[in-house]
This record gives structure tokens, sequence and C-alpha cells, in this order.
């Protein structure tokens, strides 16, 4: 699988920017219409024919219509591109800036609430579930928005906030908020997200795409787990302790004990 080289943190992210040297050149449009329609039945397993794909999926409108809008946008046609993609977000409920960088084989689905800003970068076969924000914390005109690397997967509800970077095949888990960087291969979770696990274990689908996103550690649970078990741990370690009356009569007993003895040896001596 050929995958686009996804830009660092350096350099000119400007909505016009040129793509860097070295990033594999994009297919044409309707080589990218053809990959967007066909990568929906690896993901959906409700996707049954072509024509429902096209006609009954706003991911996939929403898509093909900011295929078209960021190749006008990146002409100079900056209202006729605003205004594409603000008929798509009236059609689609999806919000998607014609300056966003989207490579191949990209999958909104359900799609109902995403919003992906001027400045987002994203790679090849990433998926988005609904809800999900890719969102700025700046008003400045530069780089404000994440990058996503190739095969990403956010679940709904996600919010990937700044210019941040996310590796190749992170998973980000529902609701989570991700305000940091990434290393590739992690799996995020919670508010603000953390790392709670890598992905080198877990198996891919026939489509090499990993789409089980439910298989998330229960951080909480796991926490709770930790102090029960250090609990349990403590309460044996005080059962093997004497209690503080054991203690005070093991004293006594010791103290009556060296009492007779000492009467003992004195009355022997007379």
């Amino acid at each position: 699988m050929t995958t686009r080289a996804i830009p660092d943190s350096t350099g000119d992210h400007s909505a016009d920017a040129p793509p860097r040297p070295g990033a594999a050149p994009l297919p044409g449009l309707l080589a990218q219409w053809r990959e967007d329609v066909a990568c929906v039945f690896g993901r959906d397993p409700a996707a049954r024919t072509y024509f429902e794909v096209l006609t009954t999926y706003p991911g996939v409108h929403a898509i093909l219509l900011h295929r078209l809008s960021h190749r006008l946008w990146r002409r100079g046609f900056r209202y006729p591109a605003r205004l594409l993609s603000f008929l798509g977000r009236l059609w689609t409920n999806i919000d998607i800036h014609p300056g966003a960088t989207i490579g191949r084989r990209f999958f909104i689905d359900h799609g109902a609430g995403v919003v992906i800003g001027e400045t987002a970068e994203i790679g090849d076969d990433v998926t988005l579930y609904h809800g999900v924000t890719l969102g700025g914390t700046s008003w400045s005109k530069g780089k404000r928005h994440p990058t996503l690397g190739n095969g990403v997967l956010v679940g709904a509800g996600a919010k990937i906030l700044g210019p941040i970077t996310l590796g190749d095949n992170v998973r980000v888990g529902a609701n989570s908020v991700v305000v940091k960087d990434v290393p590739a291969n992690r799996t995020v979770v919670g508010i603000p997200g953390r790392i709670v696990q890598g992905k080198d274990s877990v198996a891919m689908n026939p489509q090499s795409l990993d789409l089980d996103h439910h298989r998330i550690p229960d951080v909480i649970s796991e926490h709770l787990g930790q102090l029960m078990a250090r609990l349990e741990a403590l309460e044996q370690q005080l059962a093997r302790l004497p209690s503080p009356g054991e203690g005070r009569l093991r004293y006594y007993e010791l103290e009556a004990g060296e009492s007779t003895g000492r009467k003992a040896q004195a009355g022997a001596r007379r």
C-alpha cells in the first residue's frame, strides 16, 4: 500500500502551501473519488453496493465535495471553495474547511457533527466517526490544527485540538480530548487524552485497517483493581501483627514472669 508522507511540524503550513518535497503525488480527482468510495466496503460492513454508498453516505458526499473545493482553494478561488464547502455542510452536516489537506482513502462513518479545520493535515487510510473535531487552539493564522498520520482511527465524539501530531496507526477512544503529540502505534483515551497501550499485538482486519477501537482498556477499573490488590496485601500484613490488647497482655505476662523469677532467686539465697 502506497502511503503519502505527512509534513512535520516545521516549514510552511499555510493553507495554500505546496506539497513538501519527497511526498508521493496524489492521483487525479476521479481516481481519488474512486478510492474514497471503494474504501467504504473495507470499513463498514453495512455497505452493500456502490450505488447505495454514493447516494446515502454523507461521509462520502463530504469528502467528494472536499476534493473539489480543496482544488479550488489551492488555485486561489477562495470564495467558490468556501461556498462549495458551505453547501456541503448544509447537505451532509460535516464541516471540512477547503484548506484542509486530506490523504487518500479517507472515510467518515456516519458523519454527523464532524469538524475539520483549515490547517489540519490528514494522512492516508484515516477513519473518523461522528462528532469528531480536528480543531484549533489559537487565533493566529499559522498552523493551528492537528496533523494525523496514516491509518489513524478516531472514535466518536473525540476532540483533537491544536497543532499536535498523531503518529501512524494511532487510535483515539470515543469522547477523548487529545491536546499533546502521540507517537505511532498507541491508543489514547480520557480527558485529557493519555496513552494507555501500544498496538503492536493487536490483530489487523483483512484490509490491514484496525477498526477494533472497542478494544480499549478501562483505565479506571485497572487502577481500582490495583488499589484493591494493595489493600488486600496490607490487610494480610496487619492480620499477622498482634492487636494492641494482645500486645499489652503479653507485656504483663512477661513482667509477671520476670517478677516471679526474681522472687524465687531471692528465696534461694536465704
